[in-house]
């Protein structure tokens, strides 16, 4: 587009400037500040040296600004200049997406979850053991006397887990707790109808939710009540399991002793009765095996 000759001002035709009910368009935003004029009814002159200025007719009274030299080629291209900077301004701006924005801070950062305390800067390693030391560890374990046939340890530890379940159903039916029932499980009747971890799983979320007071347990232990729960939890396992390793005698003896422990803490006197009597006579059957084998090889 060429421009007007000095001292020429082009002729607008006045339905461009003004929009629909003489409303002005957005050009208006655009147009440098000057004084205004107003419209008269004179007729248009068409004198070539002079610029000419046509009537203006609205509804409203408009009077539209004029300042020196105007050319339309700069005014459209400040308007471009002036909505590209508009739009990269609000680019700028504008909040990242999300919910969830941060306020003078960055992201933060996400910690990897495959590292925990171990792996920060204040950690500790110990001085390594000399070689000798850690061979004497890594050499063949010693051999535990294991003297019970594996029928006998099933019949022991079977016997020990019965004993359990009969003590906590008592434990429950004395003092009235409540037993939590689901779908798929069936009211209990007898204490066959949960097994041992069941009931070790029932008598410590009623200690957690302070169902059980301390006046039941032995001697308020209500703070061991669950560790000595935790400690029989190899008696179900042992008991029902046929294909796990053969015990040594002292671990056939531990978990008996365990299952005492059980009943002590309840307050179950026949079943600490029961379970002492079990461990005598199973200690003094592994006796009578160790000292028949002795002779043996005499």
């Amino acid at each position: 587009m060429s421009r007007f000759p000095p001292g020429e001002m082009p002729l607008y035709d006045t339905a461009s400037a003004g929009g629909p009910n003489g409303s002005v368009t957005r050009l208006e935003h655009f147009l440098p500040p000057v004084s205004s004029y107003v419209s008269t009814s004179t007729p248009v002159s068409h004198n070539p040296s002079t610029p000419a200025y046509g009537s203006y007719a609205s509804s409203s009274s408009q009077s539209w600004p004029v300042q020196g030299k105007y050319s339309p080629v700069n005014s459209v291209d400040e308007m471009a200049d002036v909505l590209d900077y508009g739009r990269d301004s609000l680019a700028s701006t504008s909040p990242p997406p999300g919910p969830g924005r941060n306020t003078g801070k960055g992201r933060p950062q996400r910690k990897p979850s495959n590292r925990d305390e171990f792996d920060g800067p204040q950690v500790q390693f110990l001085a390594r053991p000399p070689s000798g030391y850690i061979a004497m560890q890594e050499r063949e374990m010693p051999h535990l006397p294991t003297n019970l046939l594996v029928s006998e340890q099933d019949s022991v530890l079977a016997a020990v887990n019965d004993r359990l379940s009969q003590c906590a159903f008592d434990f429950v039916a004395k003092y009235q707790f409540p037993i939590p029932l689901t779908q798929d499980m069936r009211p209990v009747e007898r204490p066959q109808d949960r097994e041992w971890t069941e009931w070790v799983y029932l008598l410590k979320r009623l200690a957690t939710k302070r169902r059980i007071p301390a006046r039941v347990i032995y001697n308020g232990q209500i703070k061991q009540f669950a560790t000595i729960l935790e400690n029989s939890l190899e008696m179900r396992h042992a008991a029902k399991h046929q294909s796990r390793p053969l015990k040594d005698d002292r671990n056939i003896l531990q978990l008996i002793s365990a299952g005492i422990q059980v009943a002590k803490i309840l307050k179950d006197a026949a079943a600490m009765d029961y379970l002492d009597r079990l461990y005598v006579s199973t200690e003094q059957q592994i006796q009578n095996r160790t000292a028949a084998s002795a002779a043996r090889f005499r």
